[in-house]
C-alpha cells in the first residue's frame, strides 16, 4: 500500500472465501482439487466509513453485485493459498483505490490572449483555404 493512502482495515469476518474447482484445461488434478478462490466482500455490511462505501458502490465494476456484494474470483495460480493470497490483494487494492475522495475540479476559463490567438489561427486559416480556390481570368 502507498506511504500516502490512508489506513483502513478489514476484518476477516467480514470477508467470505469459498475454494472451487478451476476452469479450463489442467493435468490430472483438475478434478480434484479446488485451487480457485471465490472472495466475497459485502460492502454495505463492512465496517468501512459511509463515504467510502458509497464510492465503492459508485464504481463502475462488474464484480460489485446489485446488492452491493464485490466477488472476485483467483484461479491463475496452481495453489489454493497463492489464489487467495491474489484475491486478499486485489480486494485490497481496489479497497484502497477508493479510500481517498476524488479531488473537486475547479472549471476554468481560457485567458483572452488564448481566444484571440485561437481565432486569428483560424482566420489565416480560412484565408489559405480560400486562396486554394479557382482563379478567375475576368
Amino acid at each position: 500500500m502507498p506511504a500516502d493512502s490512508p489506513e483502513f482495515d478489514i476484518p476477516a469476518h467480514e470477508i467470505e472465501i469459498t475454494a472451487t474447482r478451476s476452469q479450463g484445461a489442467g493435468g490430472q488434478n483438475v478434478n480434484k482439487v479446488s485451487s480457485a478462490i471465490h472472495l466475497r466482500f459485502d460492502i454495505p455490511a463492512s465496517s468501512l466509513s459511509d463515504a467510502h462505501k458509497a464510492r465503492l458502490l459508485a464504481l463502475n465494476d462488474q464484480r460489485i453485485s446489485r446488492e452491493g456484494v464485490l466477488i472476485i474470483k483467483a484461479q491463475t495460480q496452481r495453489s489454493q493459498e497463492l489464489n487467495r493470497l491474489d484475491a486478499l490483494r486485489r480486494l485490497h487494492e481496489l479497497v484502497a483505490s477508493t479510500a481517498r475522495a476524488p479531488r473537486h475540479r475547479t472549471p476554468t476559463k481560457p485567458t483572452r490572449s488564448s481566444q484571440r490567438k485561437r481565432l486569428e489561427g483560424k482566420a489565416q486559416r480560412g484565408q489559405v483555404k480560400a486562396l486554394r480556390g479557382r482563379i478567375s481570368t475576368e
